[in-house]
């Protein structure tokens, strides 16, 4: 039996799950990428509670790209959610590729959200 390309996203994520969890110390920065757009949030699984979020539908974001689904929109992403994290004085996470491959979008979102000042 094959699986599917969303099939084995959500097997690669769900591995990734039993691995990574939130604290209120070092919460999850846990990634959705859809084709159209990106999303990311900070959270703190004891609690379940969502400390931060971001994604190319937020209006500071939006005015700044010319696309949703591209590496540019990525970064702008990266960078806002490091914002937004440090303001609440959250500098340590967990990334959480969401069963993603670490490349591409996933990667520039990553790289941008460590130079903002993130630790991970």
């Amino acid at each position: 039996m094959k699986l599917t390309r969303k099939e084995s996203r959500i097997r690669r994520h769900r591995r990734i799950r039993g691995k990574v969890k939130g604290s209120p110390e070092r919460p999850r920065m846990a990634v959705f990428r859809s084709n159209q757009h990106i999303y990311v949030q900070v959270i703190d699984d004891t609690q379940h509670h969502t400390l931060a979020a971001a994604s190319t539908i937020d209006p500071e974001v939006r005015g700044t790209i010319s696309s949703g689904a591209n590496c540019e929109a990525s970064v702008a992403v990266g960078k806002l959610i490091a914002q937004r994290s440090l303001s609440k004085g959250i500098s340590k996470v967990v990334f959480d590729r969401g069963g993603n491959l670490y490349h591409g979008r996933i990667k520039a979102l990553a790289d941008a959200a460590r130079e903002a000042g993130l630790e991970f």
